[in-house]
């Protein structure tokens, strides 16, 4: 899953950036002679926006001048602050995907295991009521079966309506815990496909018994709801499916001249259990089915008083030579990577992000659970913890792919550390104080954000190094190269900072479908790109006084008589 979306952003923003590059190469310079005045810049606006700009240059310049003279203040700034994005990553709360409002909340019916389809529906028929008294709703929908069923209502569009439908899966919650006779989960359905009914999907396997898992499934089900981080929490494993047993007396049996088999024969066929023949009716054929009066199998009682063949074809009463076994049997009974298992499923509000319910469920198991028992996911869960692991080695995978890129560039493997050291650590850790204070979440699309942000801050520091060296190679000392460097950059770094910012703040606002998605790439690349960029025009200059080696002047005299003379001799021949 992170593979394919992120796939599809790498495809596009790599098109994107190609384009841009070409328009960048050609375009641009045709534009730019055609369009720009000589003088132009001088007057009117665009005078005033350049006479702003060079006090801010000037005061960027004294700043700059002091911050290296007091280098190793802001060496020390600048491993705390890149030290900080490691609890704040640790720390941010986590989740696949951010719940989105798709117009739909869904209602779970989880009814008892011996109800009939007439009960269930009876019950049922008060979710429609609940449903449909929320103004938000436009249409409601319900489908029943005898242990259960599923239904929902259809929201209105996001201009009709005020509340979400995260909002109206809280305010649904009460009123339909009130139902009597059925047990309703609400929820709304996964932000990405593929993550099952319920987002929590907690898994114990075991080689023990499955009486033992019930018991440890229902104390972290106790302890779930004592949390509070739960509105629904219930565990698949339940030994309460009621089973009638048939126990047949052998002695009765010869008394009565009854065969066993063929006894066990009309028990089934009068209970429906197989078909017996067929007809054909209007060229479509139908098998015939033989079973008794509903009436007459509504308890198990009434299983006594069937009549099987007996001795010399008499109906004999199975009440004389059998009796009934009451028992409970569980539902169903699952295994998990061919180890005997239970699924604790549930349902969180809003507030509370997936990684944190998860988390939970782990330290009270850490805590119940003996040597042998073993925890894993299913679903939505399982999708966290497996795909949430990987972004750590794709960022890595991105930040060396950029530092041998740059090496090539430079031909140096000092000056790529620099613009990576020097700005990437910081505008990551600047996105993750604002996942750490709860303004989004660790998912999917932050993580794309925060890959994105690693290119784009780079740029800031690619513009300062390179520059520097060209002035390094035209005569000057390191500290004047990098003085002049950072102030004639300041200008396209803090455009190209403005531009990204602007570009991107709209969706930090962004709201009504899919907004949560569009909010959490929004806030990790305005936060990074803005916190990073103030970092990054003081530490790399810092850091390029420290690491940068020192580039030898080139003679200007020397490299054009070296260059007149293949021009003489192409000329005398």
């Amino acid at each position: 899953l992170t593979g394919a979306l992120f796939r599809e952003f790498a495809f596009t923003l790599a098109g994107a950036v190609v384009i841009s590059g070409i328009v960048a190469l050609t375009l641009s310079p045709m534009m730019g002679s055609k369009l720009l005045r000589e003088g132009a810049t001088e007057r009117g606006f665009a005078g005033f926006v350049n006479r702003r700009f060079e006090n801010v240059r000037s005061i960027y310049e004294r700043m700059l001048t002091g911050t290296l003279r007091y280098r190793p203040v802001v060496f020390g700034v600048w491993i705390i602050v890149a030290l900080l994005m490691v609890p704040f990553y640790i720390f941010s709360q986590r989740e696949l995907a951010p719940a989105e409002d798709q117009g739909v909340v869904f209602g779970v019916v989880q009814a008892s295991p011996n109800s009939t389809l007439d009960q269930t529906k009876l019950f049922s028929s008060q979710i429609y009521d609940v449903y449909h008294s929320f103004p938000e709703a436009d249409s409601v929908f319900q489908i029943t079966n005898p242990n259960g069923g599923f239904g929902g209502m259809v929201t209105k569009p996001w201009s009709e309506r005020k509340r979400t439908t995260q909002q109206l899966l809280v305010a649904s919650t009460g009123p339909l815990s009130h139902i009597a006779g059925v047990r309703v989960i609400p929820l709304t359905p996964p932000a990405l496909p593929g993550g099952g009914n319920f987002p929590v999907d907690f898994v114990i396997a075991s080689s023990a018994e499955p009486q033992q898992l019930a018991e440890f499934a229902n104390e972290l089900v106790k302890r779930a709801f004592a949390s509070h981080m739960f509105i629904y929490a219930d565990s698949d494993l339940k030994f309460d499916q009621p089973q009638a047993e048939v126990v047949f007396d052998r002695d009765k049996l010869r008394s009565q001249g009854v065969d066993l088999s063929q006894a066990g024969k009309d028990l089934s066929t009068l209970l429906g259990a197989n078909y017996v023949n067929r007809f054909s009716i209007q060229g479509q054929s139908y098998k015939v089915i033989p079973q008794v009066k509903r009436v007459e199998r509504l308890t198990p009682e009434q299983l006594t008083q069937i009549y099987v063949k007996g001795s010399n074809d008499q109906l004999v009463p199975l009440s004389t030579f059998a009796s009934l076994k009451m028992t409970s049997e569980p539902r169903q009974l699952n295994k998990f990577q061919q180890l005997n298992a239970v699924r604790i499923q549930g349902v969180i509000p809003p507030p509370v992000p997936l990684d944190t319910a998860l988390r939970f469920l782990e330290g009270e198991a850490a805590k119940i659970l003996p040597p042998g028992f073993t925890i894993d996911y299913a679903g939505e869960s399982r999708q966290l913890r497996v795909e949430g692991s990987k972004f750590l080695g794709t960022f890595l995978l991105s930040a060396i792919l950029i530092y041998l890129v740059l090496a090539a560039q430079f031909e140096s493997f000092r000056d790529p550390f620099i613009v990576l050291a020097g700005s990437v650590p910081l505008a990551i850790s600047g996105a993750l104080l604002f996942s750490f204070l709860g303004f989004t979440t660790l998912n999917i699309y932050s993580e794309v954000g925060l890959i994105t942000l690693v290119g784009l801050v780079s740029k800031n520091g690619i513009l300062i190094v390179e520059f520097a060296n060209h002035l390094q190679e035209m005569g000057k000392d390191k500290l004047a190269a990098v003085i002049e460097a950072a102030q004639t950059r300041l200008r396209p770094i803090l455009m190209t900072t403005a531009a990204t910012v602007v570009g991107h703040f709209p969706l930090v606002l962004a709201k009504g479908p899919g907004a949560g998605a569009r909010n959490s790439i929004g806030i990790m690349l305005v936060s990074g790109m803005i916190i990073g960029t103030v970092f990054t025009l003081f530490v790399v200059p810092s850091i390029y006084m420290l690491v940068a080696r020192r580039h030898k002047a080139i003679d200007i005299e020397e490299l054009e008589s070296e260059t007149s003379i293949p021009e003489l001799a192409a000329a005398a021949s």
